[in-house]
């Protein structure tokens, strides 16, 4: 399937031994791959796959199968797991894996103990399974839950929309990039090192946090 992904969330939730990343597609179909299976590029090796959706509801097993790309790894989902008519839907990927064990510097990896991103030239596919290809151009909103004591910066694309303080800690940033871009164009950055070099803007709380 050559899929468009015009709108993309993805939701970070960021831990000492490894990361869960919730990301949700709206996704459909070009007219010419009505019928075709979805095609995600991902890293089996690196990242465990938690769970995949299609319209909220769990594709069986059966219809997801993995196969190798070189040191990659492509998750074909089954035609008849997705809409027949060619409808738009949305797609849910939930991944986990450790940041801390990313010798790549590609991807999610921790660096001097912030969590960074390079995610060019093909680093968003050991982040989760996608359409990793630069014909894919989507508008990116970003969710990052963190510890606020260790990373009390919370960076990605676009513009900061909310922030507040969550239970047991943490905090979180909403980020919404309004402008579509390829997903090796993704940035996110979460530490604080970099804290007194940062713009006033980026300094939190903001007030009446919508999210």
């Amino acid at each position: 399937m050559v899929s468009i992904s015009p709108q993309v969330t993805l939701e970070f939730d960021l831990e000492e031994e490894y990361t869960v990343v919730t990301a949700t597609s709206v996704m459909r179909a070009k007219p010419a791959s009505i019928g075709s299976p979805l095609v995600l590029d991902g890293r089996q090796s690196f990242m465990e796959l938690l769970a995949i959706y299609v319209n909220d509801k769990p594709v069986p097993t059966q219809l997801c199968a993995f196969t190798p790309n070189a040191e990659d790894t492509r998750l074909i989902v089954d035609a008849a797991a997705l809409p027949s008519d060619g409808s738009k839907f949305t797609l849910g990927v939930v991944t986990k894996f450790k940041p801390q064990d990313n010798l790549e510097l590609s991807g999610l990896y921790k660096s001097s103990g912030n969590f960074c991103t390079q995610c060019e030239a093909e680093g968003y596919r050991l982040i989760t399974y996608y359409p990793d290809r630069p014909d894919v151009m989507s508008v990116f909103t970003t969710k990052i839950r963190a510890d606020k004591t260790k990373y009390p910066v919370l960076l990605s694309n676009g513009n900061l929309v909310s922030a507040c303080d969550l239970a047991g800690g943490k905090h979180m940033a909403v980020w919404v990039d309004p402008w579509r871009k390829p997903c090796y164009l993704f940035a996110l950055v979460a530490g604080g090192e970099c804290v007194n070099s940062l713009p006033s803007v980026f300094k939190y709380p903001i007030t009446n946090p919508r999210y």
